[in-house]
């Protein structure tokens, strides 16, 4: 008996670090997976990111949460603003740039800095600076009021 469990145990770990051994490198992209060209995993469609091996049967079982962030993770899923529609030509003024890079800011956390100097641009583009507190430029952008692109000029 002693040696049946001995064998069952050593059968165990030796599973266990195959597997380890046989997983993917971090970093790239998952074999077969959307950015190979592949349809996504039926665990991504159905509720969000991927999990390892064992972890949906313990997430399912209340065991454990998620424990691990993936890099690949959008901070909102894009589905959630599936009812607005992407134009074509974006049309953007101004006051429409000053805005956007307000709210990138705010989305980032930062409430201290401010967006400056915003005003047309030589080559068909709308310029921007980002300022600290007292008006120190930061950096300088530039935006495409087509395709809302931004370049960092300065």
């Amino acid at each position: 008996m002693r040696t049946t469990i001995l064998a069952a145990a050593a059968v165990l770990l030796m599973g266990g670090g195959l597997a380890a051994i046989a997983q993917p490198a971090p970093g790239g992209p998952p074999a077969g997976g959307p950015a190979a060209g592949g349809p996504a995993p039926a665990d991504r469609l159905a509720d969000g990111p991927g999990h390892g091996p064992g972890e949906g049967w313990m997430r399912h079982h209340g065991m454990m949460g998620r424990m691990h962030h993936r890099p690949d993770e959008r901070p909102f899923d894009p589905r959630t603003f599936a009812l607005i529609y992407r134009q074509a030509d974006r049309q953007l003024a101004p006051a429409d740039v000053q805005k956007i890079a307000e709210a990138f800011l705010l989305w980032n956390g930062n409430h201290s800095w401010k967006v400056v100097d915003v005003a047309a641009a030589g080559d068909n583009a709308i310029g921007f600076a980002i300022a600290t507190p007292e008006g120190s430029v930061i950096a300088r952008f530039t935006m495409d009021p087509h395709t809302g692109r931004v370049t960092r000029t300065g």
